[in-house]
């Protein structure tokens, strides 16, 4: 089935083609240099950007996959959770397109659609599955059982892994966004240089914004200002903080469940650090660790399209009455 997916949940206009399970096209148009100088996302910035890039993204897509539009069979669109302006740029697209062409479409939970971009990989995952959702509007733990069925087995109680990067990197000056600017300079740091807190060691869940505290504290008693010498190694030992508690929070819930196998995904998996813990964490109990590659692990549509084929095949079907939702839990 030749599926086309739309993905438009924050700052990313995105589109791709799936046949088959098997990725055709995914081009992804970011915002990042606009919403850069702001230091994060602006709602209505984004939303414009979208109507701005959409139909380019779209075409792009088509070409690259080297199919006509009148060849898609069935089209996916992130329904949510996001920012309501962005969502439905790709929604009203997705529907104007499905009724032109009197086709079917889906809507897609953008969280089930980060899980799905495991399928992508060469190597993919079967069932059951412990998958750590991490991004910057999302840090969740699922018992994944088959494509359809998630049972939460910890959240965040505030801020999110990829809020607290963006947070940090603010508060040190870094630049947006924060996950990868503090991911490149950590690198030449020490992780064990300075102690931050890991919240709620003996729960499920996860908490950041001590963390963040912690670093403004540290800033004020410094007086904000830290030799530029010395920024890799805060930038270090604050990234070693939040992988930590990821790392260890996962595995706990898959020693627990009886779990061989673990799925990371979402923008922050794209860390270099989570990687290369999760990849000594996994090895050293026997387990199977699954991580997508870097572009499928931002905000993408081939993620979209694949779960959304799977949808599409199993007989979903949406009415184009379908409305976005800013929340929108999976479990």
């Amino acid at each position: 089935m030749l599926v086309l997916g739309i993905e438009s949940s924050c700052d990313e206009t995105a589109a791709a083609v799936i046949s088959n399970g098997k990725m055709c096209s995914n081009v992804i148009a970011s915002q990042i240099t606009v919403h850069s100088q702001y230091g994060g996302v602006v709602p209505e910035i984004a939303s414009r950007k979208h109507i701005e890039a959409i139909n380019l993204v779209i075409k792009q897509a088509l070409n690259d996959a080297k199919v006509t539009l009148r060849e898609i069979e069935g089209i996916a669109v992130t329904r949510g959770p996001g920012l309501i302006g962005s969502l439905l740029i790709g929604l009203s697209t997705a529907k104007a397109l499905a009724y032109a062409l009197d086709i079917p479409f889906v809507g897609v939970n953008h969280l089930e659609g980060h899980i799905a971009a495991a399928f992508l990989a060469e190597k993919a995952p079967s069932f059951p599955f412990i998958a750590l959702v991490v991004s910057g509007g999302h840090t969740n733990i699922y018992l994944v059982k088959n494509y359809h069925n998630f049972q939460l087995l910890g959240q965040t109680r505030d801020d999110a892994a990829g809020e607290a990067f963006d947070k940090g990197a603010k508060l040190l000056n870094l630049g947006y966004p924060g996950g990868v600017v503090i991911d490149k300079m950590s690198k030449n740091g020490n992780p064990q240089a300075l102690v931050f807190p890991r919240a709620m060691k003996d729960s499920p869940d996860f908490s950041f914004s001590g963390l963040k505290t912690s670093l403004l504290v540290m800033l004020k008693k410094r007086g904000c200002d830290f030799p530029e010498s010395q920024l890799p190694d805060v930038a270090a030992s604050y990234q070693e903080a939040i992988v930590d508690v990821l790392v260890e929070k996962t595995i706990k819930a898959a020693e627990d469940n009886g779990i061989s196998r673990v799925v990371v995904c979402g923008g922050v998996a794209a860390n270099s650090r989570l990687r290369e813990k999760f990849a000594a964490a996994t090895a050293a109990r026997n387990m199977e660790l699954f991580i997508p590659p870097v572009i499928l692990c931002t905000d993408n549509a081939a993620m979209i399209a694949a779960i959304g084929e799977i949808m599409l095949k199993n007989g979903r079907r949406d009415s184009l009455d379908l409305n976005a939702v800013s929340r929108w839990p999976i479990a």
